[in-house]
């Protein structure tokens, strides 16, 4: 096995089917089709899968590009291999509830904590303000 530099070593996982995580938090399953210098990336047959819990569901979004900067984690998937289904597939209007509920209660818990922290005197920035540091 000979070692490549940078995006070269990824074009043996070319045409092989892959995971990845992005900076958003979304995560991809599909076929990785093409990679350039910058790691750009570009997927076909791709499904976005959203997990609540111990539920997912996949959207079926197609031919995918994502910008290199953007990708956390590449994994290749063994398709061979069988999984333990400790995840129940669900469809996608389901899911989609399930995961609406979740970010609704998280806002509640998020808009509680800063409260208690603002009665207290303190205050934490908000995320947007972040970058700019």
């Amino acid at each position: 096995m000979n070692y490549m530099p940078g995006t070269a070593s990824l074009i043996d996982d070319i045409d092989k089917k892959h995971l990845v995580l992005l900076r958003d938090g979304r995560t991809l399953i599909g076929f990785l089709r093409s990679i350039d210098q910058f790691a750009n990336l570009v997927f076909h047959q791709t499904v976005e899968r959203i997990h609540v819990g111990k539920k997912f569901g996949d959207i079926p979004r197609g031919i995918f590009i994502v910008r290199g900067e953007n990708v956390v984690l590449l994994g290749e998937i063994d398709i061979d291999k069988l999984c333990d289904n400790v995840l129940q597939q669900v469809s996608i209007e389901e899911i989609l509830e399930e995961q609406r509920l979740q970010q609704q209660a998280k806002q509640k818990t998020e808009k509680a904590k800063v409260t208690a922290l603002k009665d207290r005197g303190l205050s934490i920035p908000k995320a947007d303000n972040l970058d700019e540091y």
